[in-house]
């Protein structure tokens, strides 16, 4: 996130904002700007699993883009208040199996003072899709273009 830190208590444009840079940070698949993003001890339910800290994930981000090939993401922000945010996002990447699969999920973020992320909850599940259902078709790794439409627009 380039500029001035984006901090709480948010606002709605603030809100907005700070999803639209996570998406265009994690649309990056580079796992240390992502950690980055987050407190030093941050702690994420990421599915089933729990990772805690700047080392654990990169790791699991690693493991992640190894598995999820040709990622991209398009998160959209669900509500806002104080220093938390809830998100709805969905995904597209091709497994190690060469087959294509969305990814639907809801996160809840809680951020410290500075706007670093100390708390990511996230639920997600997980769809076969065709090749020709694909919606996400931007050169990755690299952010959402300008125009390119989100979520509502698509009908996710």
């Amino acid at each position: 996130m380039a500029g001035k830190p984006i901090v709480p208590p948010f606002s709605e444009a603030d809100a907005v904002a700070k999803v639209r840079a996570a998406e265009d940070l994690w649309n990056t698949r580079d796992p240390e700007k992502v950690a980055a993003a987050y407190a030093p001890d941050s702690r994420w339910r990421n599915r089933t699993t729990w990772v805690r800290g700047h080392d654990e994930i990169v790791a699991f981000l690693t493991q992640k883009w190894d598995r999820e090939r040709d990622y991209r993401l398009i998160k959209e922000m669900w509500s806002y208040g104080g220093n938390r945010i809830a998100v709805r996002f969905a995904s597209e990447s091709m497994g190690k199996d060469g087959l294509w699969y969305r990814s639907y999920g809801n996160e809840q973020w809680e951020f410290d003072e500075n706007g670093r992320c100390l708390f990511r909850h996230a639920s997600i599940n997980d769809l076969q899709i065709g090749e020709d259902e694909r919606l996400y078709r931007w050169e990755a790794p690299g952010p959402r273009p300008e125009g390119h439409p989100g979520l509502t627009d698509l009908g996710l």
